[in-house]
């Protein structure tokens, strides 16, 4: 039990540190976002990549952010049995889901996506605007550093539960892991 609790201290802290520092892209994303429009009402200058910079941005805060967002609970979740549901059984709904759901639907996606991922890094795309951002393929990337953080954490989540059942009421099934 304690290589589990290792285990969920560092993924939980590893998505933790990456979802405050992502946080930051949110405000980037509206700065650019303001300068684009100033730009281009008030000066009527634009710039393709500045666009693109703010849909990035955007983006990443998404993708990268995801596995934080899970870890607070903050995914959208159908709570007609899971809300009035007694702390153990709430456990194994978080296990079942994560094994069913979660876990398959990450592997889909990550699979699935690979000859789109692989073949922009086979060219180094860039943007299929003239003028706009170079590296294309590394925002793409950014599908399975998604795909390995909410798996990661959804393990995590797992583990926790597993905590739980074996009796550390510091692992209950409750509003955010931490």
């Amino acid at each position: 039990m304690g290589a589990l609790r290792v285990f969920v201290a560092a993924v939980d802290g590893m998505n933790e540190a990456i979802g405050r520092a992502v946080a930051w892209l949110t405000l980037g994303t509206v700065l650019v976002c303001f300068a684009v429009v100033v730009l281009r009402y008030g000066f009527g200058i634009g710039f393709i990549w500045l666009q693109e910079l703010y849909v990035w941005q955007h983006a990443l805060v998404f993708m990268l952010g995801a596995g934080y967002t899970l870890l607070h609970n903050g995914h959208v979740r159908v709570d007609l049995f899971y809300g009035s549901a007694p702390a153990r059984r709430r456990a194994w709904m978080d296990i079942v889901g994560t094994v069913v759901f979660l876990i398959p639907w990450l592997l889909v996606l990550a699979v699935e996506s690979s000859s789109f991922i692989l073949n922009s890094w086979a060219i180094r795309e860039g943007s299929s605007q003239a003028g706009g951002l170079p590296g294309a393929y590394l925002m793409k990337t950014g599908v399975w550093a998604f795909c390995l953080l909410v798996g990661l954490q959804g393990l995590s989540l797992m583990a926790r539960r597993v905590l739980f059942l074996a009796g550390d009421d510091r692992y209950a099934p409750g509003e955010a892991a931490h």
